[in-house]
């Protein structure tokens, strides 16, 4: 399973944004591991971070000026906040770009790990690492959906009840490009499902 998940992502085309306007850079690693039934690896944030606190979110952050490329910064993050060294990462390709609620451009690239690493959270940023079967986003096990509104289209995206973990948001964008690439799971982001959140209003439809 694992090499031809790997093949789709490397065929695959991803959607890079060019902003009207410069926007701060920011990288994540989307980890996958090398096991016959593969895992994304995911954190989830300090509750006491100023940005994206307490949600669950791929390792990574912003660029610094010294950062040679986007790549570099993905893996430079995951290292600073889970330990994960670059040296063991296969970075595979990336994702499409997405702008965050903050104004922030983010790339996220799919990287292979092994299966059994001793991930070493930075407490300052990171409450706990986890992992999820990939194939568990496959049927799109979706909870709700949330309408967020960005760059004049809708978008529906779905929040993931992982045990403790509620994924949501920018990472759930994330994850289904990656199962409709890897599975053709066909999920639409854009057409409006029977209910959802709208989380311009925060009311139910």
């Amino acid at each position: 399973m694992l090499d031809d998940i790997l093949q789709r992502v490397r065929d695959h085309q991803p959607r890079i944004l060019t902003p009207e306007r410069r926007l701060p850079e920011a990288a994540v690693l989307m980890p996958i591991t090398r096991a016959e039934q593969p895992e994304l690896v995911l954190t989830l944030r300090a509750s006491g971070l100023s940005t994206h606190g307490g949600e669950v979110a791929f390792p990574g952050g912003r660029r610094d000026p010294d950062d040679p490329d986007l790549v570099y910064t993905a893996l430079r993050e995951a290292q600073e906040e889970v330990g994960l060294a670059p040296g063991i990462v296969e970075v595979v390709g990336p994702m499409s770009s997405l702008v965050s609620r903050y104004g922030i451009h983010v790339t996220p690239y799919v990287g292979v790990v092994p299966d059994f690493v001793e991930y070493r959270p930075n407490d300052a940023e990171i409450a706990s690492v986890f992992s999820v079967p990939l194939d568990y986003f496959r049927a799109d096990p979706r909870e709700v959906t949330h309408r967020l509104d960005d760059s004049g289209r809708s978008w529906y995206v779905p929040a993931y009840q992982y045990g403790e973990y509620r994924i949501w948001g920018l990472t759930a964008m994330m994850i289904v490009e990656l199962v409709n690439v890897v599975f053709d799971a066909n999920i639409d982001l854009h057409r409006a499902p029977a209910s959802f959140i709208d989380l311009t209003t925060r009311t139910t439809r």
